[in-house]
């Protein structure tokens, strides 16, 4: 079996191996996009493997849910369950687990009400998301053609799988152009997110965190904050343009696939100095021990699997 190695699946309520999982190509979500998705990892601590932010990670699903309609029939805690069943039982220290819910096939009209709710959660190794280097060196990335969709136009608050069209174009125009990820702007011309990350930026001594409307509520960019203040920075949220970006002493972008991941250049123009910034490296550094439990501090953040 080549791709993903997702080894067993809770689908439905049941722990079935990848190979048995199966959903109807009739499902509404594989014709119109109607689900909800979380990400989340799973670190490998003195304690054994601890999710990140479970709770909140799982509120999020359940919001995004409501906010299209989607009444999940499970509650948040055999969800929670769930991921750390997933975990255990495929015998990982560290990994990435992704819950879906997902409308299934009953009816191929463009109501999805008819349908079935179904969730699945699986979860597997996946290391550093823009790849070892990006984090060594930083990551370059282009300004996308493709906007951001804006919040009158599609449930940007909601996880949906429908939503993610867009990040996917730039993604995937930015990898066909040699750059690692993209930044999206608004239809104003802000600065919105990238392709499924966060923006942080530092000038002088100030750190600021882009603030927008469009964007999904980052729970690695909450973090962000709390990890700035432990080190004495104030964090002011701005809407900004994309030359702003451009004379920062350093950018870098957050989420849980991507952690902590420094920018190198934007745009085909270096930032800072042109490779990870000091700050920056201190930031995630910080961020890597709360999610390995390093940090006692913050050990209310991890939910141990045993």
């Amino acid at each position: 079996m080549s791709g993903i190695q997702a080894g067993l699946i809770w689908l439905n309520g049941k722990m079935v191996p990848q190979e048995e999982a199966r959903i109807s190509v009739l499902a509404h979500a594989l014709h119109y996009g109607s689900s909800v998705f979380e990400g989340i990892r799973a670190y490998a601590t003195e304690k054994g493997a601890a999710v990140f932010r479970l709770q909140e990670h799982t509120e999020r699903l359940f919001n995004s849910a409501k906010i299209i309609r989607m009444p999940i029939p499970y509650s948040a805690d055999e969800i929670n369950a769930a991921v750390k069943a997933v975990v255990k039982d495929n015998g990982y220290d560290a990994c990435y687990i992704r819950p879906l819910a997902f409308r299934g096939g009953e009816s191929l009209g463009l109501n999805p009400l008819p349908c079935p709710v179904e969730v699945m959660v699986a979860a597997w190794k996946w290391g550093t998301y823009l790849g070892d280097e990006a984090i060594e060196k930083g990551a370059k990335v282009v300004t996308s053609s493709w906007a951001r969709s804006p919040g009158n136009v599609l449930p940007t608050k909601s996880k949906a799988g429908g939503n993610y069209i867009n990040s996917s174009l730039a993604k995937a125009d930015a990898i066909s152009a040699g750059f690692d990820e993209a930044i999206m702007l608004d239809k104003e011309g802000y600065v919105s997110e990238g392709s499924g990350e966060n923006i942080f930026f530092l000038k002088g001594k100030k750190m600021y965190a882009i603030a927008h409307s469009v964007t999904l509520t980052g729970i690695t960019r909450d973090s962000i904050f709390h990890v700035a203040r432990d080190m004495g920075l104030e964090v002011q949220e701005v809407m900004a343009t994309r030359d702003e970006l451009y004379t920062a002493d350093e950018v870098f972008m957050t989420g849980t696939a991507a952690e902590v991941s420094p920018i190198s250049s934007i745009d085909f123009r270096e930032i800072g100095s042109g490779r990870a910034g000091e700050i920056t490296r201190e930031i995630r550094g910080r961020y890597m021990d709360i999610v390995t439990g390093k940090n006692p501090r913050y050990d209310h953040w991890l939910t141990y699997v045993e």
